[in-house]
């Protein structure tokens, strides 16, 4: 852990490929939330690529609206090794995609033909001023990535 990214590891039984399949899959995205926060996918799409923006129902008591909406662009996509992404939103002002400076990433290692080690990573490092005067980062308890990682593992095991 670096002093703005926080990650957490563990090991899954089953093949990258597979494990990666399901991170792909935004409609996954709510069952692996380790928070509660992430309710519905939006879009009805996989993943394919890097620079591709995906939608998702959002939910948190300390927001204003309480019910919200991230737009989250896709960073690295490299099947099934990486896949990361940063939430944005869509600004009232201009109606253009804009970015909070934080990003999700998860690192796949093929350990065996049916073992993958996983870490999931939460980088805030590129947030501005603005942001951190509102929200204390990490925004999540410190068992938000190992919950997210055992949801992952379970989702992947059925």
């Amino acid at each position: 852990m670096t002093e703005e990214t926080v990650s957490a590891t563990t090991t899954i039984g089953a093949s990258a490929e597979t494990v990666f399949a399901v991170l792909a899959d935004p409609a996954q995205h709510a069952a692996i939330d380790g928070t509660g926060w992430v309710r519905d996918s939006l879009d009805d799409q996989r993943l394919t690529g890097s620079g591709q923006v995906f939608r998702v129902a959002m939910y948190h008591p300390n927001h204003p609206d309480g019910s919200y909406e991230m737009a989250n662009q896709v960073l690295a996509f490299e099947p099934p090794r990486v896949i990361s992404w940063k939430p944005g939103y869509v600004s009232p002002e201009t109606g253009k995609l804009e970015f909070g400076g934080w990003m999700w990433r998860y690192d796949l290692t093929q350990l065996g033909p049916d073992k993958t080690k996983v870490t999931l990573s939460y980088d805030w490092s590129a947030v501005g001023p603005i942001p951190r005067q509102h929200i204390h980062f990490p925004p999540f308890s410190p068992d938000h990535l190992d919950n997210s990682l055992s949801h992952l593992a379970a989702i992947v095991a059925r």
